[in-house]
């Protein structure tokens, strides 16, 4: 297996870059060669929900602490390298001896190079679990880490969580639904619509991305079970019609469309809105989809802003979310005669139900009103 490298133009989540490694296991290659991993998130229930919401007065105490330590340290620090200076202040740099290991290796005594196992799904011994976990308390997510910009969706983003937290704070509102999930990615968020709605549409582009998805589903089976059902399907936004050629995995059945147009009164996007044309061709899909819809619907965003300096401005600008807000300003004053939309901001001050910083998050609902009426 070859080293895993990062490039110039390989991102990571910071999702997968603070998780404790126990909690990781590599599980398989993909399709492609990427290594997958699995990673189980804790659902925060009960008490561990307030901790979770109000950890800023918490995390204000932890930081005067931490300062004050730091200082201490500091201190410290400075005390024992002025003891390693001469007396004209220069650096006194004391060498070691030489060891036997310092000597070069022969060829013949090369180590030879030491490959990762991979551990195949069911090893489940091999993961180091909370013994207070139950099957309810954890979701299991199949994911890659490090990738180039176009498989980003193979990772979990922290919009997914947020829109995860909110399915989770008002169950009622979605109890019974049938959603669409747009851009879906591992499925996170689709999978924790299922625990209360009817039906869940989890849709993305790729046969290897929406295999994950498949996986994923199947692994949070005991967390479904008391939902309803999940059906993995393509749905590119490039395009104008649904894909519906049997010869292809993912494919939409006639029954599968006749569901989604007549049932469907939620749509979700999670953390898409990173590249303008992407951002251009889902707005276009959420007009013709739900223009088509029979029932009235509420479409459900969320995005990071994502401050990054450019040349164009020589300023730090956010640049993506910029262009979301005349997106989505542009799709709220669309005159069909048929429907008119009201955009509302999320703000993240409900509770947290997982561990991750909100920082730069925010959630827009986007609920229709009939006008042939």
């Amino acid at each position: 297996m070859e080293a895993i490298t990062f490039s110039k133009d390989t991102v990571l989540s910071d999702i997968h870059l603070r998780i404790h490694h126990k909690r990781q296991l590599m599980v398989r290659l993909n399709a492609v060669g990427q290594p997958v991993f699995q990673t189980q998130f804790k659902i925060l229930w009960g008490n561990n929900v307030v901790e979770a919401a109000s950890n800023k007065e918490g995390n204000r105490v932890g930081d005067e602490q931490e300062s004050s330590l730091s200082r201490e340290t500091a201190l410290h620090d400075v005390q024992e390298l002025e003891a390693l200076l001469d007396e004209d202040g220069d650096l006194e740099v004391q060498r070691r001896p030489p060891t036997p290991s310092d000597k070069p290796e022969s060829p013949a005594c090369i180590r030879d190079v030491v490959c990762p196992t991979i551990l195949r799904i069911g090893s489940e011994e091999n993961c180091v679990e909370e013994a207070s976990c139950n099957p309810e308390d954890v979701v299991k997510i199949e994911h890659t880490m490090a990738t180039p910009l176009e498989d980003v969706g193979k990772q979990i983003w922290r919009g997914a969580f947020l829109l995860a937290d909110y399915i989770l704070w008002q169950q009622d509102l979605f109890r019974g639904c049938t959603a669409l999930d747009l851009g879906a990615g591992t499925g996170f968020t689709s999978v924790i619509m299922a625990t209360v709605a009817k039906t869940v549409y989890c849709t993305d582009v790729g046969e290897d991305l929406l295999d994950m998805c498949e996986r994923n589903i199947s692994l949070n089976k005991g967390l479904t079970k008391t939902g309803g059902q999940v059906k993995v399907k393509e749905l590119d936004w490039l395009k104008n019609q649904l894909c519906r050629d049997p010869e292809t995995l993912y494919s939409w059945t006639e029954d599968d469309v006749a569901d989604l147009y007549d049932q469907t009164t939620v749509i979700l996007a999670a953390d898409v809105f990173y590249d303008d044309d992407l951002t251009d061709a889902l707005f276009k899909t959420l007009y013709r989809i739900t223009y088509a819809l029979t029932r009235l619907c509420t479409i459900y965003l969320s995005i990071e802003r994502r401050f990054n300096f450019t040349l164009r401005y020589m300023d730090i600008t956010c640049d993506a979310y910029n262009h979301f807000r005349n997106c989505l300003n542009n799709f709220v004053k669309i005159d069909n005669g048929k429907l008119k939309w009201t955009a509302t901001e999320i703000k993240p001050v409900f509770p947290q139900f997982f561990s991750y910083e909100r920082e730069h998050l925010v959630g827009w609902f986007c609920f229709s009103t009939n006008l042939c009426k």
